[in-house]
């Protein structure tokens, strides 16, 4: 319990400060569809071998809206995986899974957020150390690194200037290539789970064709993620969750998405999410075989909302590897 009162605090220091969040990073509704894309230790957490696609059209209607595209790909190394077994030269006999202590994840990813556009990707390597169990079940501390390289492009086509001689504007480059680090623990049980991750650890200082010699800096970000299940029949669970984003300038960007999802034999969900000083989520989804299919819908509750038509989310992924495997109790779709 004494990690269930950590995740409370966050929570309520959260809603103590300030609610805009600036969208220098990729948004996703369904974080916790690929908890990895936000921290690095969550690759392989699952034991299974999973590759994920992501779409999110943000407020569709208006010109220049944020966009994301993101396809990953995750595994644990484990002693009789479906990436071990798919590539061994000879086939043996499949003994019980043995935990495996390395996760390995990686993706590729296009954000646009008007003139700006990010192209790149980013390769996640965690570490799993076993902290014991709980009614059988193994808890697991966990810690990642994460590599990131990007494209940082501005587009100057169809910009509305009041001054197109701006010898600010035009005295930087209008592409570079940015990569830099991000890290991130968690510590996961059968029942909750507790994860911090660090991105733009360099803050963006390492540029590649830089010419203009400028000094460029980015925000660091800083996430907090945490859930706990309820099941309250068979059938059914209840996951109350939270996710706390903040960058440098913590006082005015905190904000943090209070989530609570229903499950239904882990095959079908449902929830709602209140995004702090912008929007109601609604997110529904369903297991067929080893196929997952989400979808979440941006109610948004700024000015905005009668510009546009909302934000539109959709994740795909497919699992390989054995259904029977003793990791399969973190499940987190």
């Amino acid at each position: 319990m004494r990690y269930l009162r950590i995740i409370l605090q966050a929570i309520v220091l959260s809603l103590c400060f300030g609610t805009a969040f600036s969208q220098q990073v990729p948004m996703y509704s369904q974080y916790i569809m690929n908890g990895f894309l936000i921290n690095p230790s969550f690759a392989g957490r699952d034991g299974y071998t999973t590759v994920n696609l992501t779409v999110r059209e943000q407020w569709v209607g208006m010109n220049g809206a944020p966009s994301t595209y993101a396809a990953s790909f995750q595994t644990r190394i484990l002693k009789n995986s479906f990436i071990s077994k798919s590539t061994a030269v000879r086939k043996k006999i499949v003994k019980p899974t043995k935990g495996g202590k390395v996760g390995l994840g990686g993706y590729i990813f296009n954000d646009n957020n008007g003139i700006m556009h990010r192209t790149g990707f980013s390769l996640a390597y965690a570490y799993h150390i076993s902290m014991g169990r709980t009614g059988g079940i193994p808890n697991d501390l966990s810690f990642g690194l994460a590599m990131t390289a990007y494209q940082f492009a501005v587009n100057m086509n169809g910009a509305v200037l009041n001054n197109h001689d701006d010898p600010l504007l035009n005295s930087y480059d209008r592409s570079v290539f940015i990569p830099d680090f991000s890290f991130g623990a968690s510590f996961t049980t059968s029942k909750y789970y507790i994860g911090f991750a660090m991105t733009n650890l360099l803050r963006g200082s390492l540029l590649i064709a830089d010419t203009s010699k400028n000094k460029t800096t980015q925000l660091g970000n800083y996430y907090l993620t945490g859930g706990i299940k309820f099941p309250i029949s068979p059938d059914w669970t209840i996951e109350p969750s939270a996710f706390i984003k903040a960058s440098d300038m913590f006082f005015k960007s905190a904000q943090m998405d209070l989530t609570a999802r229903a499950y239904y034999k882990d095959d079908y969900w449902a929830g709602v999410s209140w995004r702090t000083g912008d929007a109601i989520i609604a997110m529904v989804g369903l297991k067929y075989d080893r196929f997952y299919f989400a979808y979440a819908f941006d109610f948004t509750l700024t000015d905005i909302r009668s510009q546009s038509f909302g934000t539109h989310e959709l994740s795909l992924a497919v699992k390989f590897g054995e259904s029977a495997r003793r990791y399969r109790w973190i499940n987190a779709y």
